[in-house]
């Protein structure tokens, strides 16, 4: 470890403990915590169970809307969207009329705990599972002096060491590049996780996996049990190293579905231009990515644009009457209590229940390819994650104060006590 530095590190107003030995934050992405109980029930995760023994368990709130770059930017920068400007996977801009995606590094608006640790004189690591999170994560850090990598497994076989720290981490960790809709794509995440460990021997590291199990498998089922007895092995190697590790995820997952299999959707902007007129309104899906084979872009929350001169108030009576929309709130309302940017959200804020999911217009969603009843996420219910942590620290919080985001401020804390 890097001795010569300083004892702390500020980033966005937060000061984070230099770690005496390695300090991880490991995002399990859709890892409701039944997951992790299921699988201990069933004896598959002896050494998670080892380390909630000796270590410290807690539940904590992930950022609404509980989709995937919101939570990651806010692990990453320790905050919540109205800093880091991350308040979906997808993004409007009414001014142009553009629907772009926010994985350009371009929209981060606070610089990365990761870049902190780099400026101060750390050796960090970070690894992604899919591709579309790395150069947000990887902002603000420099390759060339060889204190810092960043890559996806998605792409392992194209970094470079200028662009990520490492030549062909794919060839280099002898990991061939798995398939992107696949558990091996998480795998490969923690295999190069507890080799970096070894070979490189970060100050920091995050690891951050890919949801597609969660999305297809309930807890308890047995490729669900089977993805966390696969974690669970990593887990053993990376405490045995003698890691400072918080292990937390960026949001849960419930079904949403009928009881025939069929999913469960209520289509906003079909009910917008009955209302309004069609297309008198926008409806944007915040958890739109790439990626949308095992969700088909539906999720549990909502921002709706409307037209100058709509009746706002109307608007959100007559949506507040949708059976399982559980919350409709005005912009500057929503975004003050789920602490969002007001200028990359709509006029209206809306989330849907448990066992249910907002769409746009039916037929703009491509749900042939969903082979298992539609599990997703996005709104209150899939809130509450793991947060559990292999040392010892009596004074931590629970939910609602403790939050995903405060991974690596409680992972350096435990870390410079080792």
């Amino acid at each position: 470890m890097n001795q010569m530095s300083p004892v702390n590190v500020t980033a966005n107003g937060r000061t984070y403990a230099w770690p005496r030995v390695p300090a991880i934050a490991i995002c399990l992405d859709g890892c409701e915590p039944a997951y992790l109980d299921e699988a201990i029930r069933a004896g598959l995760m002896p050494a998670l169970e080892r380390i909630k023994q000796k270590g410290t368990v807690r539940f904590a709130h992930s950022v609404i809307p509980s989709f995937t770059n919101p939570n990651n930017l806010s692990i990453a920068t320790g905050r919540p969207p109205s800093v880091h400007g991350i308040c979906g996977n997808y993004l409007y801009n009414p001014e142009t009329g553009e629907e772009v995606m926010m994985n350009d590094p371009k929209f981060l608006r606070a610089p990365t705990v990761f870049q902190g640790f780099y400026d101060a004189g750390a050796r960090v690591a970070v690894v992604t599972a899919k591709d579309k999170l790395r150069a947000l994560l990887g902002k603000g850090l420099k390759f060339e002096d060889g204190r810092a990598m960043c890559f996806s497994a998605e792409k392992s076989d194209t970094t470079t060491l200028a662009g990520h720290g490492i030549d062909n981490a794919s060839k280099h960790f002898g990991l061939p590049v798995p398939e992107v809709y696949s558990a091996e794509l998480s795998e490969f995440v923690f295999a190069a996780g507890v080799q970096l460990l070894k070979e490189f021997r970060p100050d920091v590291m995050y690891l951050t996996t890919t949801d597609y199990v969660q999305h297809k498998y309930a807890p308890g089922v047995p490729q669900a049990n089977a993805f966390y007895e696969m974690f669970d092995k990593y887990l053993a190697e990376l405490d045995a190293l003698g890691a400072a590790i918080v292990v937390t995820a960026d949001h849960g997952m419930k079904p949403k579905h009928h009881a025939d299999g069929s999913p469960n959707v209520v289509y906003v902007q079909d009910l917008l231009d009955e209302w309004l007129g069609k297309d008198a309104a926008r409806v944007i899906l915040p958890i739109t990515d790439p990626y949308v084979v095992h969700h088909g872009a539906l999720g549990s929350f909502a921002t709706a644009y409307l037209p100058k001169g709509a009746d706002r108030e109307a608007i959100m009576a007559k949506l507040r009457q949708v059976e399982d929309i559980i919350l409709v709130l005005g912009r500057e309302e929503g975004c003050a209590r789920f602490e969002l940017p007001e200028d990359r959200m709509g006029d209206i804020i809306l989330i849907s229940g448990e066992n249910k999911t907002i769409g746009t217009s039916e037929h703009r969603h491509n749900l042939a390819a969903l082979d298992e009843p539609l599990r997703s996420h996005g709104g209150l219910t899939e809130q509450t994650v793991p947060f559990i942590v292999n040392r010892v620290l009596p004074d931590l919080p629970n939910e609602p104060s403790l939050r995903n985001f405060d991974a690596f401020y409680y992972a350096t804390m435990a870390a410079a006590q080792a």
